[in-house]
């Protein structure tokens, strides 16, 4: 029963985005240091727990959803979406999304974050943590825990998934 519409939101969480990410392990500064909603092209630098900083550029920003790519030198090179949503079966439930898509920019990171999963790790916590936060700003309660979905696609296209 959130006191927000995905639109409101998605307002609050535009406008204030590192408020929701834990600045410990992912601070991010908008570049220019504009407030309001995000406008695509705009830029954020995201000082990332450990050598692993980068920046990312919006690509997407709608009502109800904005989009990153990664910028030369992220650890990361691909995009993270962030939607808000009522579901079908339920209009009074509302969904916060997270979906990224992404590969390791070097046999470096992929290491770290793969082969000893500390960044695999580190990663998840911004992202459930972001995930908390939004669910205390719509003024409702959590239905349950931050489901984490993972598919691993190796060189040859095979697909490997885990959910915790």
């Amino acid at each position: 029963r959130p006191r927000l519409t995905p639109p409101e939101l998605m307002a609050q969480v535009q406008s204030e985005l590192p408020r929701f990410s834990p600045e410990l392990l992912a601070d991010f500064t908008r570049k220019g240091g504009n407030g309001g909603p995000l406008q695509v092209g705009e830029e954020f630098h995201i000082a990332i727990l450990g050598p692993w900083n980068g920046s990312v550029r919006v690509t997407d920003a709608g009502p109800t959803s904005f989009e990153f790519v990664t910028l030369e030198g992220h650890p990361e090179a691909g995009h993270i979406r962030f939607e808000a949503h009522y579901l079908d079966a339920a209009p009074d439930v509302l969904r916060f999304e997270i979906r990224s898509r992404a590969r390791s920019r070097d046999g470096l990171v992929a290491f770290v974050y793969d082969t000893i999963g500390g960044g695999k790790l580190m990663q998840e916590a911004t992202w459930v943590e972001f995930c908390h936060r939004v669910a205390e700003a719509t003024g409702g309660q959590a239905l349950g825990k931050v489901t984490v979905e993972t598919q691993h696609i190796d060189e040859d296209g095979h697909s490997q998934q885990s959910r915790s």
